[in-house]
Order: structure tokens, then C-alpha cells, then sequence
């Protein structure tokens, strides 16, 4: 039978494999004849492992010959070039990584090899995962497969561009501010950035470490759970993970309805400068809701306005200590000897290596930390932190879930803000406090603009409340699209 890669779930396709449908090699080769006929256009992918994937979809199917049924067994996935992957390059969309091989898999890779999972190729990212529209890259712009004039947004572009773009059935990424949940708006997709400490970043190259939580994008919200349920977790490599049952994701949508739900908006989120067809749109989203019987009111999170300003503060603090240890000595592809000296060897490595973006949050990073300015920036930040976390707690002892814009625009056009970072930072102003409250959040689509471009519904969860979320999630979907 014909795949088409573009309308095929990850739900359906494992269904499917299991009637004998088709197989998984049937399957990955469709995601590489994707790849092939249409990533030219939109520069998704960096590298496709097409050998390596066939040969991982064999070995699928003959583990369900013999008897396994796993929910990603035989799933091709597309892989954020983040995650260490064995026998593959990491290259962080970095020339300071080129020619890296990695020599172990990251923790979630391990656990979707395990769960039968095909990690078929690696997908472009904002360098170092700093930047919200992947043009950051060192390699390749990628575009929006909605609108090829515009960005699929970032730092996970490539990753929503390979779903929404049909060359992918789900992704791996991460978030540090809202890189899933950015451009899963932006391409019309589902993002899940789990709660801190859901799912074990160990393997995953690091930009902010109290930041960083690695997630899926997909097609659905039950897509999403079942990923998330397959790399979340305790893990002994990485202490910052929960030691506690996961709950079953996928399960807990049975039944899923909006009914008495308890929803809070918060009015910091709905202020002047956000494009008017994103708050319509996703304000007929939360009227929706109420009618299906949640109970929506008003909140506020009024620390809300410090966001921006502490996450740029707390975030380049920790990507300059990060990324200290690329300087072609201990990490990173050397340029140049030493016969000018250590330090002439370290300017070049890092002045050649490092895109813009990235030397100039490690600046403002090692700035914020330096002698003089640590009290004034980096200490009055972790304290304005504390109260954006209260806030939070604050609003869920009397709301199951918030809901709010996940932008303040639609994707927009390419190259108009390469050379204007204030206004790239500004955009982040909804999905930062996310990361800094150490909360789950996710992006589902709600609608289009006048001119097509998709528009997200952000949804909010307490620290560890993925079920609620998710259950509040599926049954938005659901509304949405009758």
C-alpha cells in the first residue's frame, strides 16, 4: 500500500505495522523517499543515516515476527542534532563540532533504540540551540514548509520542518525558553516540553543546564504522549532526574474532557503588541473550551513582566560555563597551533568555531557572572526566578492548567531578525517563564491566520502534571477540530 509520510500518524502507523499493513521497512524507506523529493526546499535534515535506518527497520520487523508489539517498534524518528547518537556526527549545527563522531547514545536515544524506535536522520537546530528561528545554523537556514518565505522558528526548527513538512512521523528535541513549543506553532504541530527533571538530558549536549528538558514533536497530542512515555524517567546519569513512576501517557487520554476543567488565563500573557489573529484565535480557542464546560477565569502571574530579562540572565550565565570547555584542547575542532601560544590557539578555535549568536550570548553570559556584576545580575535574576516559580504555584492551587498564546506573532519572514536579536529575544516573552518555573507546557495548533499561517494554543501544566496537561490537551484537540 501507498505511505503517505505526510498524513501518517505515528498512532496509525503502529497500528498499522501490527495488521501487517506494512512493514518497517516499508515504512522508513517512504520517510527516505520524503526526505528525498521534498527537503531540498525546506533544508530539514543535516545528515540521513538511510543504511543505518533500513537496516534498524529489519531488525524491527523481526522482532515483531517474533512475537514484540512495542508502541515505537519500527517507528522512524527524526533527531534534533543535539542528541548524541552512536557511530554519528553531533555536530550542534556548530563548525566547532565538525567532524565529532559520537562514541555512546544520549539516554533517550537508548531508550527509543530499546522501545524498537528508528532514528532515521539528523534535523538542522539554531546553533547550540540559541535562537528562535533556525537561522542560526552554521550549515543551512531552514524553512517553513507552510510558508517557505518564512522560519519554522527555533531552536527546533528543523524538527517541526520535518514533521509539518511530511518527512517525518514524530521528533526529538529540546527546549531551553521554548524551542519546542515555538516552532511547533510556527509549523503547526504538536510540541511537549516536559517538566524539569521529567526526562534525563544526559547525552544531550548542554546549552543552559537548569533550562534544558528534551521533548517530542509530533502530529497529535496522543503521539506526543507516547513518546514522552518512552523516554521519561529516572536515569542514573543525570541526578536532576524524578525517581518515580512514570505514569502511562497514552492511557491516561481515555476518557479526556473538558468538562469542570479548570482553566486560568493569565492577563500578562494577552498584552498590547501581540498580533491581533493570534489573540483572536487563541481566544476562540479557550471559548471553546468553556462551552465544551470548563470553567475559565481570569488570573495573574505578576511577575510575569521580569521574564524576559531574568531568562537572558540566568540562560547566557550558564551557556558561557557550558560552552567554556570548546576550545580545541578539551572539546571542539582545533584551528590553527600553538605556535602563537595557548591562547592564540583558544581565539582562533573559538572566533572561527562559534557562530554570532553564540559568542554573543557566551559575552553577555560571562558578563553577568564577571567580578562586580555577579550581585547585580546573576544573583537579582536567581532571586526574580523564585518569584516567577511562586507565581505559578500560586495559580495551580486554584487552576488545573493555564492557557495562553505560545507567540506573540505567526511565523514570520526570513532574515528579518538575524541582525536585530532584541527584537528575537522579545518573542520569547510567553514560553520563558515555562522554563524558569521548571513547569510542562506544550503547544497545540488552533487555528490559521487570514493568510495560513498556523497558530498555537499554549498549555500549561504544574511541575509533574503531564497527565493533566495532556488530558486537557487531547480534549482542546479534539474541540478544536470538530
Amino acid at each position: 500500500m501507498a505511505i503517505d509520510i505526510a498524513t501518517l500518524t505515528l498512532r496509525a502507523a503502529r497500528d498499522a505495522m501490527r495488521r501487517k499493513d506494512f512493514s518497517s521497512a516499508e515504512l522508513v524507506q517512504a520517510v527516505l523517499d520524503a526526505i528525498a523529493a521534498r527537503d531540498s526546499a525546506i533544508g530539514a535534515y543535516l545528515t540521513v543515516d538511510a543504511e543505518g535506518a533500513l537496516a534498524a527497520a529489519r531488525a524491527a520487523d523481526e522482532r515483531r515476527a517474533a512475537g514484540a508489539s512495542d508502541d515505537l517498534l519500527g517507528i522512524p524518528l527524526a533527531i534534533k542534532d543535539i542528541f548524541n547518537v552512536a557511530g554519528q556526527p553531533c555536530t550542534c549545527a556548530s563548525r566547532i563540532l565538525e567532524g565529532y563522531v559520537a562514541p555512546y547514545d544520549a539516554t533517550v536515544i537508548a531508550r527509543i533504540k530499546t522501545a524498537g524506535a528508528v532514528p532515521t536522520g539528523r534535523v538542522n537546530m539554531d546553533e547550540f540551540a540559541m535562537g528562535t528561528s533556525t537561522e542560526h545554523s552554521a550549515f543551512q537556514k531552514t524553512r517553513n514548509p507552510v510558508a517557505l518565505d518564512r522560519v519554522p522558528g527555533g531552536s527546533s526548527g528543523g524538527s517541526a520542518a520535518a514533521v509539518a513538512g511530511g518527512m517525518a512521523l514524530a521528533s526529538l528535541a529540546t527546549d531551553t525558553g521554548g524551542s519546542i513549543r515555538q516552532p511547533a506553532s510556527f509549523c503547526g504541530c504538536v510540541g511537549l516540553k516536559p517538566s524539569y527533571g521529567r526526562v534525563s538530558r544526559y547525552g544531550v549536549t548542554a546549552f543552559a543546564s537548569s533550562l534544558d528538558q528534551v521533548g517530542p514533536i509530533a502530529k497529535t497530542v496522543e503521539d506526543a504522549a507516547i513518546l514522552l512515555q518512552a523516554i521519561s524517567g529516572r536515569d542514573p546519569h543525570d541526578q536532576t532526574t524524578l525517581d518515580a513512576p512514570v505514569p502511562d501517557y497514552a492511557a491516561s487520554l481515555e476518557g479526556a474532557s473538558l468538562k469542570g476543567l479548570r482553566i486560568g488565563v493569565p492577563k500578562e500573557y494577552f498584552v498590547e503588541g501581540t498580533d491581533p489573529e493570534v489573540m483572536a484565535l487563541v481566544r476562540a480557542a479557550i471559548d471553546r473550551c468553556e462551552k465544551a464546560g470548563a470553567a475559565v477565569r481570569e488570573i495573574s502571574l505578576p511577575h510575569t513582566e521580569y521574564a524576559i530579562a531574568v531568562y537572558y540572565i540566568c540562560a547566557t550565565a550558564e551557556a558561557s560555563a557550558n560552552l567554556a570547555r570548546f576550545d580545541g584542547v578539551r572539546y571542539g575542532r582545533r584551528r590553527g597551533d600553538a605556535a602563537g601560544g595557548l591562547q592564540a590557539m583558544y581565539d582562533r578555535t573559538r572566533t572561527d568555531g562559534f557562530g554570532k549568536e553564540v559568542k554573543r550570548r557566551i559575552i553577555l553570559g560571562t558578563y553577568v557572572l564577571s567580578s562586580g556584576y555577579y550581585d547585580a545580575y546573576y544573583n537579582r535574576a536567581l532571586k526574580a526566578r523564585t518569584l516567577i516559580r511562586r507565581d505559578f504555584e500560586t495559580a495551580f492551587a486554584d487552576c488545573d492548567v493555564l492557557m495562553t498564546p505560545v507567540a506573540p506573532t505567526p511565523a514570520y519572514l526570513l532574515n528579518s531578525t538575524v541582525n536585530d536579536p532584541l527584537k528575537s529575544y522579545l518573542g520569547d516573552i510567553f514560553t520563558v517563564s515555562t522554563n524558569l518555573a521548571g513547569i510542562c507546557g506544550m503547544s497545540i495548533p488552533c487555528g490559521r491566520t487570514a493568510g495560513g499561517l498556523p497558530v498555537g494554543l499554549q498549555i500549561l501544566g504544574p511541575a509533574f502534571g503531564e497527565v493533566a496537561m495532556l488530558r486537557a490537551a487531547a480534549a482542546c484537540e479534539r474541540e478544536l477540530i470538530k
